[in-house]
């Protein structure tokens, strides 16, 4: 793409070169910046449905707009108390806590606003720039750069004002700056119409995923075999010669984790729950609790889980599962549930599929109780319907959908890599435009 003739050294280590003719200014001399102080009392029960004035928070964002019908409302005396955050059409919003660096216009305001903390409002108090452009500047890395260069290794997430206000940012004239909305406004609807459309491919590559799993589960791979009534309304018809059993007929054990408290040390065993348990593994991050070597060893003496238990992960986050493939058992607290069958009767990867299915996993959800987290009790996981297909087909069954889960899964995850890439060319194009990088003053534009 075009350049722009002749540049020079910006002096900001992360703008780097800016046009001859382009200028920096900072935040403390082109613009307004205020956010709220305190609410003088206000209690949660003032926030309503329906009053006088919108009330605006970072969570109101959406996609680069304000969405007014999801915003609280206060009463006008509210509103009143502080002139300084009531907001104007065209004024530049930005989240300060939490997520730092959200932007939106304020465009149609149906009604007064004000701001809730977390938000600074912002709007030009010179001629220098339009609010249209300064979004693309906060949108970009080089707003980015400057957030990360300033918060000084600090863990607490938050863009104070004095820091804020020291921002420098790149300001051509006030043409070039509205040439340059326009094309990063046609630009990056583009790029997002892309990506909408791989994520949605991802959606229906998903889709059929489930769908294949679900016929082969309950119907099996021979279109031509003859079919029976299963007797349960959520499972239809199945192979005329599959069984409809209970589970406990192919259960040898069932068990889940420990129920016991355990001391948490720096360094041991880790002491696993739900949250590490997932379709394809087993994950365990630095941040895990540790358990004594002595608390691992009384935990796991009576063997579970063991390889081919299929671990079922059963309170709070309820219906992941996954085919135990370690040789060591691994110490786990009661959130997951070891399921160990007899083998010549039931291949667990057969039942760790019919267990991701839509249908049973409906059928975990109508068994779940709910006290402080909802769970399943394992007499329930033993007394729930399954079928029972010989164990010949259940082994082509998971040869196939092992196939088809592979294929798909490739697909996946070069779409997601796709969607990727758009991402950081979207971030780069921002960044090369309000910086000078690029030339777009002769870009034609629809």
């Amino acid at each position: 793409m075009r350049r722009y003739e002749t540049y020079k050294d910006s002096g900001v280590e992360w703008i780097g070169e800016i046009p001859v003719s382009w200028q920096l200014k900072r935040i403390k001399h082109t613009t307004y910046v205020k956010g709220r102080i305190g609410w003088k009392g206000l209690r949660s029960d003032e926030f309503l449905e329906e009053s006088d004035s919108f009330v605006v928070t970072g969570t109101d964002f959406k996609k680069g707009k304000i969405k007014w019908e999801t915003c609280y409302q206060i009463p006008k005396e509210r509103y009143d108390e502080d002139p300084f955050i009531q907001l104007k059409e065209g004024d530049l919003l930005i989240t300060k806590d939490g997520t730092i660096g959200k932007i939106a216009v304020v465009k149609d305001i149906p009604k007064m606003a004000t701001l809730n903390s977390g938000v600074f409002v912002t709007r030009p108090k010179t001629d220098d720039y339009k609010s249209e452009y300064l979004y693309w500047v906060l949108e970009s890395d080089v707003f980015k750069s400057f957030y990360d260069y300033n918060k000084s290794g600090s863990t607490i997430q938050h863009l104070y004002q004095n820091v804020f206000n020291e921002f420098k940012f790149t300001c051509p004239t006030l043409e070039e700056q509205v040439r340059i909305n326009k094309y990063l406004i046609q630009k990056t609807k583009s790029l997002d119409k892309l990506i909408s459309k791989k994520k949605q491919l991802i959606q229906l590559l998903e889709e059929e995923l489930t769908a294949i799993i679900n016929q082969a589960v309950t119907k099996g791979l021979n279109p031509d075999v003859s079919m029976k009534d299963s007797g349960i309304d959520w499972l239809g018809e199945i192979p005329e010669h599959w069984d409809v059993i209970l589970f406990k007929r192919i259960i040898k054990r069932i068990k889940d984790g420990t129920h016991g408290t355990f001391v948490r040390v720096p360094k041991g065993r880790p002491f696993l729950s739900a949250k590490n348990v997932y379709n394809d593994g087993i994950k365990i991050t630095k941040n895990e609790s540790y358990i004594s070597e002595e608390s691992y060893q009384e935990i796991v003496k009576n063997g579970f889980p063991q390889k081919n238990d299929l671990l079922l992960t059963c309170v709070g986050t309820i219906g992941r599962v996954f085919v135990y493939d370690k040789e060591e058992s691994l110490a786990f607290q009661r959130s997951v549930t070891f399921i160990r069958f007899y083998i010549k009767k039931a291949n667990p990867k057969y039942y760790k599929i019919y267990v991701e299915s839509d249908m049973y996993q409906n059928v975990l959800k109508s068994l779940a109780k709910t006290s402080a987290q909802s769970g399943v009790y394992m007499s329930d996981i033993m007394n729930s319907i399954c079928i029972l297909p010989p164990i010949g087909e259940q082994n082509k069954i998971i040869e196939f959908v092992e196939k088809k889960r592979f294929e798909i899964d490739k697909t996946i995850s070069q779409v997601s890599k796709e969607i990727e890439l758009l991402k950081e060319y979207k971030t780069t194009l921002i960044s090369d435009v309000v910086t000078g990088k690029i030339d777009v003053r002769e870009e034609v534009l629809n």
